[in-house]
């Protein structure tokens, strides 16, 4: 799944999906933000832009990602995952345009 993005329909791309046997699934280009993984880099980017001190250097901020990672807690990617029904049928009710997610 991707988010229609440019970069991710670029030959290269195109060309490693098809070597791997990879359909790639019909997204709607208007809610990128149904994929759930969008939610889980908003929380990431907010946990590290709100440590304190800010981040100085490319190790600094490697090793404040990971650290971040781990601890945003199992039960925020169950949410989202478990919400993926509801976002669907919302999606589908609006045939595709924007939904609240």
């Amino acid at each position: 799944m991707d988010d229609n993005c440019r970069p991710h329909h670029a030959n290269l791309v195109e060309d490693f999906l098809f070597e791997e046997g990879i359909v790639r699934i019909e997204w709607s280009a208007c809610s990128p933000d149904m994929n759930p993984i969008e939610h889980v880099w908003d929380t990431l980017g907010k946990r590290v832009a709100g440590r304190q001190p800010p981040t100085q250097t490319l190790q600094e901020l490697e090793r404040a990602l990971l650290e971040e990672w781990d601890r945003i807690p199992q039960l925020v990617i169950n949410s989202l995952i478990d919400s993926m029904p509801q976002r669907c049928s919302t999606l589908l009710a609006v045939r595709g345009n924007h939904t609240p997610y």
